[in-house]
């Protein structure tokens, strides 16, 4: 009996070592070849921008910095909550605008009520999952190319307007064998996770590797335990988000 309770004990102390998400994300970024960091100051604001990921249930009548409805139930609020509580002093205010479904042509759409006219000095854009997914799903017909260019028109007009803005580029990511996520998504959609990398780098951007993050964390648990669909995160995908976003924003 001695022997199985300790085997029981030793099992679970082994799982929650492997889960734990220090020890993953210290180990994504130890095999970055060169992280940017931001650092915070006094009156920050900071606007996350992005897709149904980014929004997770916010409220859209509402645009209040540092507000629950405001900042949704996803990986935003719980970096949000982070960014507060270390950061008294900074007296930060904190924007969501995420838009569940959309592609960076859509961003652009609604650029100038939902970011420029925010006046972010930190902006995150988390895009690109639904740009290769809705050709698959919704019969969209944008490319690769496509989504190149009008990222880079986006990030043009966005520092034409605030040239001092600090900019953090999101990996779009995808656990395969989860749900929606299949052989039909590569090796296409890598090309999408390429593109946002390259173009962190031409922008002198930070980079956030969500993929490499997802990745490392499947070695500890299956891809379901980490997202709902192989594309929007669970709970412990969201925590999995904001401190990987946490590394790069301090």
């Amino acid at each position: 009996m001695t022997t199985r309770r300790n085997f029981i004990k030793n099992t679970a102390i082994g799982t929650v070592a492997t889960l734990a998400l220090p020890q993953i994300v210290t180990s994504v970024y130890a095999e970055e070849k060169s992280i940017k960091k931001i650092h915070l100051e006094k009156n920050d604001i900071i606007l996350f921008q992005g897709d149904s990921i980014t929004d997770w249930g916010r409220d859209h009548n509402k645009s209040f910095p540092n507000d629950t409805g405001s900042l949704g139930t996803g990986y935003v609020l719980l970096a949000a909550g982070q960014l507060l509580i270390q950061n008294p002093e900074k007296a930060l205010q904190i924007y969501n605008k995420g838009i569940s479904g959309n592609k960076v042509y859509q961003l652009a759409e609604r650029w100038e009520a939902d970011a420029l006219a925010i006046k972010p000095n930190i902006l995150s854009i988390h895009i690109g999952v639904n740009d290769f997914w809705h050709t698959l799903t919704n019969g969209y017909t944008g490319t690769i190319e496509t989504y190149i260019t009008d990222y880079h028109a986006l990030i043009n007009r966005t520092k034409k307007t605030l040239p001092d803005v600090k900019l953090v580029i999101c990996e779009p990511f995808a656990v395969k064998g989860v749900k929606a996520v299949d052989d039909k998504w590569y090796p296409t959609f890598d090309l999408f996770r390429k593109a946002a990398r390259d173009i962190a780098a031409e922008y002198k951007a930070a980079f956030v590797p969500y993929q490499s993050a997802f990745d490392k964390a499947v070695e500890s648990a299956p891809g379901n335990y980490w997202t709902i669909d192989g594309v929007h995160p669970s709970i412990a995908g969201e925590a999995l988000m904001a401190k990987t976003w946490m590394e790069v924003v301090n």
